[in-house]
């Protein structure tokens, strides 16, 4: 979600067993052992996203939107042959799943080219209701110097640690809640990422390049489409792997 006025930019959660070992073994993040998710409710099955593009342009399993109409997926979203997701970023829009997911573990690296500024980019999860920039939803942001943050958007609810939160009103995106990250993790320019985010019910935690920073509570529990966005900048990524929960 690109910049709104008046607000410090955005959001969110971590992922997977190594996680789940992060968080018992108390990594950063305040929380008993009775929150973080039981191993024996992770699925073996790995889902590997974004690997393949067809010839029409579109990835199987998933759809776009975009702010202007009659934009192509293939006009902002190109598979490389190295396997590499490049979105040029404009016109603003996103990626999303066909199906709706509620419980999950998300893992992907990514980067911005070498010598981007102040490049905007984010992945959505448990997005519901109407296609718009930007929907319903909570966001685990990926703006430069600012990934780990979570943002919930048009009303989406979590809460958090007091001196991390802020909830505010704009007109355009509605009730906006901001939980600023806990550390910063983010390597310099043009290196790769690593991100893992875990959604367990009301839980949601964000762990990038290895390190818990940042994790939600009383968030909404919904099944949604997992949207990754373009937002004005290029934004490249790669290995993205999804493991649904029972």
């Amino acid at each position: 979600m690109a910049a709104v006025k008046n607000r410090s930019h955005r959001q969110p959660a971590t992922g997977w067993l190594g996680l789940v070992l992060g968080v018992l073994a108390g990594a950063m993040i305040a929380g008993s052992a009775a929150d973080a998710p039981e191993a024996d409710r992770l699925e073996e099955t790995v889902i590997h996203l974004l690997k393949e593009q067809g010839a029409d342009g579109e990835f199987p399993g998933w759809k776009s939107f975009h702010e202007t109409p009659g934009v192509r997926t293939a006009d902002v979203w190109r598979l490389q042959p190295d396997g590499v997701l490049v979105g040029k970023g404009t016109p603003r829009g996103y990626l999303y799943t066909e199906r709706d997911y509620q419980d999950f573990s998300l893992q992907f690296e990514w980067r911005y080219p070498p010598g981007a500024t102040n490049s905007n980019g984010g992945v959505l999860v448990r997005m519901t209701g109407e296609h718009g920039i930007w929907p319903r939803c909570l966001e685990f942001q990926l703006n430069q110097k600012q990934a780990g943050d979570f943002w919930a958007i048009r009303g989406y609810e979590f809460t958090g640690p007091p001196e991390q939160l802020q909830v505010m009103t704009n007109a355009a995106f509605g009730v906006l809640r901001h939980l600023k990250r806990q550390a910063d993790q983010e390597k310099p320019v043009g290196e790769w990422n690593q991100f893992e985010g875990l959604v367990d019910g009301a839980i949601v935690i964000q762990k990038v390049n290895g390190t818990v920073v940042n994790r939600a509570t009383g968030c909404d529990v919904v099944p949604g489409r997992i949207l990754i966005t373009a937002e004005g900048q290029e934004i490249q990524f790669r290995n993205v792997r999804l493991m649904p929960r029972r």
